[in-house]
């Protein structure tokens, strides 16, 4: 397994734990995040870019996966609307890569990961094409006008 933080910054050298907003969790623990590389398709666009983005999962109906991707060798797929898309064209994200170890699961579909340490990045990737970058991970891509239609 592999674990990363999506980034726009590109001189992270650690990152130390801070508290949750979420209301479901502690906020007398400060976490570090950190999404797996199964769902990393969904943080791949530029930070504010309101996205919708789904999944083929382990209970995905044959029918579901005919309704929801236009290919039957896609997994998933992620919707931005088109006044983003220049936006995502150039942009540039950093993904840090981190050691497993010290990280928990915090929630398996969405595939987020969790340590009470600081971490230190064992590697650094620059993502200048990110729409590429989902190509490569086989992500279907949705340019539309409008997400409250699709969401």
């Amino acid at each position: 397994m592999r674990l990363f933080h999506v980034s726009e910054e590109d001189n992270i050298r650690i990152f130390e734990p801070r508290i949750p907003d979420r209301d479901d969790l502690d906020k007398t623990v400060g976490l570090v995040w950190a999404i797996n590389e199964e769902r990393l398709p969904n943080f791949l666009t530029p930070r504010n870019c309101p996205r919708v983005t789904y999944h083929v999962g382990r209970n995905t109906s044959e029918m579901d996966k005919k309704k929801f991707f236009s290919s039957t060798t896609l997994y998933h797929a992620v919707i931005i609307e088109s006044k983003w898309f220049e936006i995502m064209r150039t942009t540039t994200l950093y993904l840090y890569e981190f050691d497993t170890d010290d990280f928990e699961l915090q929630d398996n579909v969405a595939g987020y990961y969790v340590a009470k340490t600081a971490q230190v990045p064992k590697a650094k990737y620059e993502l200048n094409d990110l729409l590429l970058e989902l190509i490569k991970r086989n992500v279907e891509i949705r340019i539309v006008d409008n997400l409250w239609d699709i969401a």
